[in-house]
């Protein structure tokens, strides 16, 4: 085992009552490391989070924490070692937020579970890190979910374990809180040195905040490797079997499949003017064209998507007269041109043309109703 690795797992089986879910699963997370899950809904990523916190049984294989068998453990020991997030809502009756940080001192004290004058400011350390110090004497059931996720991963930092697992920690959170809760991760991983393994259903996040992804499908790890490795291609739409749709690795969206039929509306694109219309175009169900595009354009991934047709052009090459001659076909055929570029350079002058051809048709409009 690497000296940095604080978590290994060999030929993995995971799953409930002798049915195997994922199989054979074998990978390590190294101190400092953020490791995400990713897979369809019930491909068994929160089973394989569960067994390595030896809440559910190894049905074969070998998991380590720091160097030794999870099976020789004692329940005490895992708690120093490895700390658990599940994203199912915590009910803590009578107990303020700054009781439940303070159970993650428990694992440190005796029989009796009392707790020091250290252990206490231990979670209030971890409290103000998160940002929920103000809540410390509220009442659990009385604040919110983003704060509840909050306080619940004060709870896990005042366990000061070397392996955070967080089941989906930003469900039920707003965009601010998943920011916020994904930023304080990756800050603990690389000041504290923690190996932070966890599943998300957010590709965007997963894509932004790991370090190693894990694609669990079809009972097994699919494919590990570093988010460039795993985003790249039509890999995720394989992954999750997306027939509805497309999902464009370089920005970490999903877009919806574009209207059949033949386009009743050209589009003259172009430096992201055109993406509003064509999501607004998407949303009334009609069918419409776009060009010519620069491969490299921010609207080409969205034109691709949405639209029943693109006239494209190369990188970085003037728009050429073949594109325009295809684009004026294709104008011909729809009852209204749109085009909010209001100036053109050197490398779309030719465009001009098509807006030129729309005026002089009466077709070109600056806006539409639904």
């Amino acid at each position: 085992m690497n000296q940095k690795e604080v978590l290994q797992t060999d030929a993995l089986s995971v799953g409930y009552s002798k049915k195997i879910i994922v199989d054979r699963l074998t990978f390590s997370v190294s101190a400092g490391e953020i490791c995400t899950l990713i897979g369809p809904n019930g491909a068994g990523k929160s089973t394989v989070l569960k067994t390595v916190a030896a809440q559910l049984p190894v049905l074969s294989g070998n998991i380590a924490l720091c160097g030794d068998s999870l099976s020789l453990l004692q329940e005490k020991d895992i708690s120093r070692r490895l700390s658990l997030l599940l994203t199912q809502k915590i009910t803590a009756e009578r107990m303020t937020c700054g009781d439940v940080a303070e159970t993650g001192r428990y694992p440190y004290t005796g029989t009796l579970g009392i707790l020091s004058a250290e252990d206490k400011k231990i979670a209030r350390d971890a409290m103000q890190l998160v940002g929920a110090s103000h809540l410390y004497d509220t009442d659990f059931r009385q604040i919110s979910d983003g704060q509840r996720q909050c306080v619940m991963l004060a709870r896990a930092i005042a366990q000061q374990p070397k392996i955070l697992l967080l089941d989906e920690p930003t469900s039920f959170l707003d965009i601010g809180h998943k920011l916020h809760i994904l930023s304080l991760l990756r800050r603990l991983a690389k000041e504290r040195q923690i190996a932070v393994i966890q599943s998300l259903h957010e590709l965007d996040l997963a894509q932004k905040f790991s370090d190693t992804v894990i694609c669990v499908h079809n009972g097994t790890a699919e494919r590990i490797g570093t988010p460039e490795e795993i985003f790249s291609g039509d890999y995720i739409s394989q992954l999750y079997e997306i027939q509805n749709g497309i999902y464009d690795p370089r920005f970490g969206t999903a877009e919806p499949s574009a209207e059949s039929g033949e386009p009743e509306i050209f589009v003259i694109g172009g430096g992201g003017a055109g993406i509003p219309v064509y999501r607004k175009l998407h949303r009334m169900g009609i069918p419409f064209a776009v060009g010519v595009l620069h491969e490299n354009d921010l609207e080409y991934p969205v034109a691709s998507a949405l639209a029943s047709a693109v006239i494209t052009e190369k990188a970085f090459e003037p728009v050429s007269e073949d594109a325009v001659r295809k684009a004026s076909a294709l104008m011909e055929q729809c009852r209204q041109v749109i085009c909010f570029i209001s100036s053109f350079g050197t490398m779309n002058q030719r465009n001009e043309t098509l807006k030129n051809q729309a005026v002089d048709s009466g077709k070109l409009c600056t806006e539409f109703a639904e």
